[in-house]
C-alpha cells in the first residue's frame, strides 16, 4: 500500500475520531448545537491533521510552515465549507441521525482533501507571485 495513503487514513481517522467524539459525546449531549459544535471539532481536529500530515503523510517538515501553514488552513476551510454544507443539507433535509449524518460528511470530504493537501498544501514548490 502506498505510504501516503496509509498515512493519510491513520491521521485522518485521528482527526475524524477527535472531531466526532467532540461533536457526538461532548459538545452537543452538553447542549452546543449539532452546527456549532461541528466548527469548534473542526478546530481542534484540524491540529491533529497538519501536525500529522506535514510530518508523517507528505512528509514536509522541509517546506517551510509560512507556507505550508496557511496552505493547509485554505484546504481545510475548503474541506470544512464543503463539510458544513453537506451536514446542513443531511440534517435538515433527510431523516439521518446527525451522527450518521457527520460520519457520512466526514468519509465524503477526505479525498478533495488529501488531493489538495498532496499537490499545493504541502508541495515543496513555492506559489508563484
Amino acid at each position: 500500500m502506498n505510504r501516503e495513503l496509509l498515512w493519510f487514513g491513520i491521521i485522518g481517522v485521528s482527526a475524524m475520531l477527535v472531531h466526532f467524539l467532540l461533536v457526538a459525546v461532548i459538545l452537543v449531549p452538553f447542549g452546543l448545537p449539532p452546527l456549532l459544535a461541528n466548527v469548534v471539532a473542526f478546530l481542534l481536529a484540524f491540529q491533529v491533521s497538519y501536525w500529522g500530515h506535514r510530518h508523517k503523510t507528505f512528509d514536509a517538515a522541509h517546506v517551510p510552515h509560512r507556507q505550508a501553514l496557511p496552505r493547509f488552513f485554505m484546504v481545510s476551510c475548503l474541506s470544512f465549507a464543503l463539510n458544513e454544507a453537506m451536514y446542513f443539507v443531511l440534517l435538515h433535509f433527510t431523516t439521518l441521525d446527525y451522527r450518521l449524518a457527520l460520519l457520512i460528511v466526514l468519509a465524503s470530504v477526505a479525498v478533495f482533501t488529501f488531493v489538495l493537501s498532496k499537490l499545493w498544501a504541502f508541495s515543496d514548490r513555492e506559489q508563484a507571485a
